[in-house]
């Protein structure tokens, strides 16, 4: 299948399922999206029982799309800096040490409650699997995903002290987990006594660091830019060119592509309004990339739902997934536990923080694309089923029920 005739189809069908959930459902965007998605997806599956030649398309659509590619190396980079350029630098700055411990420090704790909790529940069910595997499985479902978080805020309406927290780890934890998660990997290709901690360090080192120089500088170039001239065409056209170059270039020096795109959106977002920008350009970038935010985000969150065409539903599988989400729930409340203690005086965390963070930990796409980039020797169908599970029940389930769970807390505490 063609790739103009893929993204027809991806698009069509995101046209289709907005205007069924904008006209019919009414649920917050990506939430809506994914649901009609995955329903559309079982009806296809129903109807493949009688007419193989509908699963078979089906199929063949869904197998042409090389999703981790798709996500990871195209859509990314734009709904990132989208997300980015929205995000106030004042609040940032003032939540800076919770922020940066929870992308760190509690990625990497969750990583291995999450790989050591699964590997005692699989035992325990009988299905044999090495605790390397379950290792990975933690790094990749540990981080949160800053394209959920950031769609399903909009409509939860967190407190603005609560949700720069929110937003703010999980713009900078996914560049985090990618990175321990390539750690992992190497370890386990390559076997525990073949990398040492020189290795690790190094790499972390590249990729976090690396992303963050890079991303500043590009940012401020493109800024500079922008600055000498008064032209929004132009303008727009710099901020696209941004974006991509940015990745490009992150890619070829082995830098975290999405750290990077995160530091230049902030940059520009916070910089440009007030020294670069004419008040046209402004609105005209601002609309650009509303645009841009959510026409990726729709197809995002139908191909989420389409992917369910290639999870292997066995019973097995199904159940560890469904074992696997308050194991990852657990996980994050006990790695967010400490920063939120050690800051809860000084900043002035609203009651039961933890609990709110916790659920509001969405996971996405993200996960479903590592999982996928997963070998098969390294149970990818398995890792595959039961992150599928944990990014559809956090997506919808705890999606629709964050912004009542926040509301409830707030009206407790007044």
């Amino acid at each position: 299948m063609d790739i103009f005739t893929i993204i027809t189809i991806l698009i069509v069908l995101s046209a289709f399922f907005a205007f069924v959930n904008t006209k019919f459902l009414k649920l917050p965007f990506t939430i809506g999206l994914m649901i009609i998605a995955i329903c559309f997806t079982l009806a296809i599956i129903g109807f493949g029982q009688f007419e193989h030649r509908i699963l078979d398309e089906a199929m063949l659509l869904i197998e042409s799309i090389d999703f981790k590619t798709v996500l990871l190396e195209v859509m990314l980079s734009f709904l990132l800096f989208a997300g980015a350029m929205h995000t106030k630098l004042d609040g940032l700055a003032k939540h800076k040490a919770p922020i940066l411990m929870f992308s760190t420090l509690g990625v990497l704790i969750s990583t291995f409650l999450v790989g050591g909790m699964f590997y005692y529940v699989a035992q325990l069910i009988g299905h044999e699997i090495e605790f390397i595997y379950c290792l990975l499985f933690g790094a990749l479902i540990s981080p949160t995903d800053p394209i959920a978080v950031l769609g399903i805020l909009k409509d939860a309406k967190a407190p603005k002290k609560l949700e720069i927290k929110i937003v703010g780890e999980s713009l900078f934890n996914d560049g985090v987990g990618v990175v321990i998660f390539l750690v992992i990997l190497s370890v386990a290709q390559k076997g525990i006594d073949s990398v040492n901690a020189e290795e690790v360090g190094f790499l972390f080192f590249e990729e976090v660091f690396g992303g963050i120089a890079l991303g500043y500088l590009l940012g401020w170039v493109g800024f500079k830019l922008m600055k000498s001239i008064d032209h929004y065409e132009t303008e727009v056209m710099i901020t696209l060119a941004l974006v991509m170059g940015i990745y490009s270039v992150a890619s070829y020096f082995h830098f975290s592509g999405p750290l990077a795109v995160v530091v230049a959106g902030i940059f520009i977002g916070n910089k440009s309004p007030e020294i670069a920008w004419s008040e046209t350009t402004h609105n005209y970038v601002n609309k650009f990339w509303e645009l841009i935010d959510v026409l990726l985000n729709a197809i995002l969150f139908v191909l989420i739902g389409l992917e369910l065409l290639i999870v292997d539903n066995s019973s097995e599988f199904v159940l560890l997934g469904l074992l696997a989400i308050p194991i990852g729930l657990a996980a994050r409340f006990i790695a967010l536990a400490g920063p939120i203690y050690l800051f809860k005086k000084k900043l002035d965390f609203i009651p039961k923080t933890n609990l709110i963070m916790t659920w509001g930990g969405i996971r996405g796409g993200i996960s479903i694309a590592l999982a996928l980039s997963l070998q098969p020797e390294m149970e990818r169908e398995l890792f595959l089923t039961v992150t599928y599970v944990i990014v559809v029940f956090s997506i919808i389930g705890q999606g629709l029920t964050l912004g009542p769970l926040v509301r409830r807390i707030l009206k407790k505490a007044a």
